[in-house]
């Protein structure tokens, strides 16, 4: 994609063009875009929405999709922008939309996410836990028992993410399942448990990631995992490509750092051309928005009021993704 002309927008910026919807052709245009409740998510879609609205002039719409529904909404027209992609854990639906039938497109800017499972620091130092092997012991698997039917509960994420089926394979290929059960729960209720636990002092382990509001908020420490070397230790059948995919699955590894992104539908450049640049143009870092996702989660902002403050603390940054 070609890069702003600087001049232009320079220009237009300088006789306010940018901020002047109710005067602009641009403001019939509405720009729709999915919403999920997670806080970094919030985040960015609230930083998306300011400088689309405030900057260039267009009106925004968020609407709850799941990530099948924000593909597809991309290529039919229902949506104009997908605010936080995950790799490689929606590869399936770049290949089919992005690399198969071109009406997605994904920027080449991004950030290093990560995962894996994690535990409250006080409890971990307590226990002496630091890789995910301990949780078999079965002195500790007592203290993570929340149902008191002997098991230690890991929570592995919600039905039908990916990831949940990706810790399913590693708790049983890591050895984990003779003393431990899976949990499965949205991450609301997840959320909940953990705080409870933490402000009890009692034991609780999870699926975790970066960036999240958590690790400030809980005090976590992630467990440390098998290097991912390539070699061999990561086979992930999905259910998409074999019924009996948890069967003939085998992973002994950690999870390969995730390559976070925004995209958006290939309309959009012929719809609103400036936009689609801003999407290209707009770089991220993780500690920056794991910042964001604690002060909408943990502290409790609004989270356009909390981009607004960031955008006015950091105008050289923002410039930059509109080539001033």
């Amino acid at each position: 994609m070609k890069k702003f002309n600087k001049r232009l927008v320079s220009s237009l910026v300088a006789l306010g063009f940018l901020s002047m919807s109710a005067t602009s052709a641009m403001a019939a245009e509405t720009i729709r875009m999915n919403h999920s409740p997670y806080p970094s998510f919030k985040a960015i879609q609230a930083l998306l929405q300011v400088l689309i609205e405030e900057r260039l002039g267009y009106k925004t719409e968020a609407k709850p999709a799941d990530n099948a529904a924000a593909y597809a909404g991309m290529d039919s027209g229902d949506f104009d922008i997908h605010v936080d992609i995950w790799l490689p854990n929606q590869n399936a639906f770049v290949k089919k939309y992005v690399e198969e039938k071109g009406t997605v497109a994904i920027s080449e800017k991004h950030y290093i996410g990560s995962s894996g499972f994690c535990a409250p620091k006080a409890w971990a130092d307590k226990h002496n836990v630091k890789t995910i092997f301990d949780l078999a012991r079965p002195e500790v698997a007592k203290t993570i028992d929340h149902d008191g039917n002997g098991k230690g509960d890991i929570w592995i994420g919600r039905s039908g993410w990916i990831a949940t089926n990706e810790n399913m394979i590693k708790t049983r290929d890591y050895g984990l399942l003779g003393n431990n059960e899976w949990i499965r729960m949205a991450p609301g209720a997840h959320y909940a448990a953990l705080r409870e636990a933490v402000e009890n002092g009692k034991g609780y382990v999870g699926y975790c990631w970066k960036p999240d509001w958590v690790w400030d908020a809980f005090g976590l420490v992630q467990l440390e995992e098998p290097e991912n070397d390539g070699q061999g230790c990561w086979n992930q059948v999905t259910q998409d490509e074999d019924p009996n995919w948890y069967e003939n699955s085998k992973i002994t590894c950690a999870s390969k750092p995730k390559v976070i992104q925004i995209g958006w539908a290939k309309a959009l450049e012929t719809k609103a051309p400036l936009v689609a640049e801003l999407m290209a143009n707009i770089q991220l870092d993780i500690d920056t928005v794991t910042l964001w996702a604690y002060e909408i989660a943990g502290v409790k902002k609004d989270p356009r009021e909390m981009i607004s403050a960031w955008i006015a603390a950091n105008p050289k940054r923002v410039d930059s993704w509109f080539g001033l």
